[in-house]
């Protein structure tokens, strides 16, 4: 593949001329453990928090049309929508930075300028009902012609959450990422800038598409990697010597040596094993108590205890569960007891080791929506010191809608202590309903 030539003014994408350097690139990267692509990309929690993120943008669009919204980002249901999306392992850290109120600039003007407001939660519900890429990105030119002071194309990681495959996230270190692939001087804080690098990073994506995805995440997080420096672009053209392909070649070798890195994917690797022992302890006690179980979809096959979590459990939801009308979501909940009679949900359980509480909430809601009144317990099950974090998430204004769910909180502490003798000595949910604790 051949090049353009390039203006110092030129900011437009331009792919790079090696392919086949690329792909070394992509493909090394692909099996990096340590790389955003085992870390994040095909992590089994990212899937969970799509809809999640969804339904808190929906909320965020409704207060703000209908005057609820407020005037202060503290507290809000946008900062609840933000801050789940910047748990989003290292791809997203920071993400909430650029909505959080300056007072001394007095940006991001969507707090204080109600019509601002209002042009923003009406291009993030006009978004959430798109259907095609043409009616998103004219949803984002006519909020970015608005030229609202302060708040620039880090929306797009929150449209990301809503079109995956056709808004890419947004950062520092992915501007620089696609600069160094591509030569191109994207800068920062412009959202027509951001629109030339979504062009470009839709060529690079479709130039490597069976190594990438269609969801713009996996190429969001290969230029997230090479512009946090844990991986080397390929020289570009015009110093593509010898030399500089040697030295390429032996950073690309060593890449996977970054000890920091390496600490991040061990602390993440470690939280997923402790989230699969919770939802083993919560399967064994479920079925020594008589219960059919059910885990989360996209976590059966997570190896446990010798076998797989899923073992020993349902391998499909009851008909009258499956068929309602946010059965994908429910499906998706860490653990289920159900009655081995009616086949209803008798207990749902969320198991948050670390991140937001939000996604978990929202699933236990959709749940709740999709059965009668007689559902019964929704537990939160989290570390020991988590609670004052959950009883405090649980207060803030963007949960009103979930207070009736009478969630309640069940610690690692009390569960690992007891469990055996439930096991043992228990029958139905009684005693687990004295273990948990009350939220309100």
């Amino acid at each position: 593949m051949t090049g353009t030539t390039r203006t110092e003014t030129d900011a437009s994408p331009a792919l790079p001329f090696d392919t086949v350097a690329v792909r070394e690139l992509v493909q090394r990267w692909r099996d990096d453990p340590g790389g955003t692509f085992r870390t994040w990309f095909l992590w089994e929690e990212r899937v969970k928090n799509f809809r999640s993120i969804r339904r808190g943008i929906e909320q965020v669009a409704w207060e703000i049309e209908e005057g609820r919204f407020g005037t202060a980002y503290k507290g809000s249901s946008l900062e609840t929508v933000v801050h789940s999306i910047a748990e989003q392992r290292q791809m997203f850290k920071g993400a909430d930075h650029a909505f959080l109120w300056k007072p001394k600039l007095r940006i991001p003007d969507i707090y204080e300028d109600y019509s601002n407001q209002l042009a923003f939660g009406r291009a993030l519900e006009t978004c959430r009902c798109c259907t095609t890429e043409a009616q998103v990105l004219a949803a984002v030119r006519s909020l970015a012609d608005r030229k609202i002071k302060g708040l620039g194309p880090a929306v797009a990681n929150v449209l990301y959450f809503l079109h995956p495959t056709v808004m890419p996230p947004f950062n520092t270190a992915i501007v620089k990422g696609f600069n160094a692939l591509t030569g191109a001087k994207i800068k920062l804080g412009n959202w027509e800038q951001y629109l030339q690098m979504r062009d470009g990073i839709l060529r690079v994506n479709a130039e490597y598409r069976n190594l990438l995805s269609n969801d713009l995440g996996a190429i969001g997080g290969l230029l997230f990697d090479i512009g946090s420096g844990r991986y080397p672009a390929p020289p570009l053209p015009g110093e593509d010597t010898a030399a500089a392909r040697a030295a390429w070649h032996a950073e690309l070798a060593a890449a996977r040596q970054d000890a920091k890195a390496e600490k991040a994917r061990a602390a993440a690797e470690e939280q997923d094993v402790t989230h699969t022992q919770v939802q083993g302890w919560l399967r064994d006690l479920g079925l020594a108590l008589g219960f059919d179980v059910w885990i989360a979809s996209n976590d059966r096959s997570r190896p446990y205890a010798g076998g797989r979590l899923a073992d020993g459990c349902l391998s499909a939801l009851p008909a009258a569960v499956a068929g309602g009308p946010a059965a994908d979501a429910v499906a998706l909940i860490d653990v289920l007891w159900l009655g081995g009679d009616s086949g209803r949900v008798e207990a749902a359980f969320e198991v948050e080791h670390s991140t937001s509480i939000y996604s978990g909430i929202v699933r236990m809601l959709d749940l709740a929506l999709s059965d009668d009144a007689s559902l019964c317990g929704m537990y939160l099950v989290a570390p020991d010191a988590r609670e004052g974090e959950v009883r405090a998430q649980l207060h803030r204004p963007a949960f009103s809608r979930v207070a009736d769910l009478k969630v309640r909180y069940l610690p690692y502490g009390d569960l690992e202590r007891n469990r055996e003798a439930i096991m043992r000595f228990g029958r139905g949910l009684h005693p687990v309903e004295q273990l948990a604790r009350d939220l309100a």
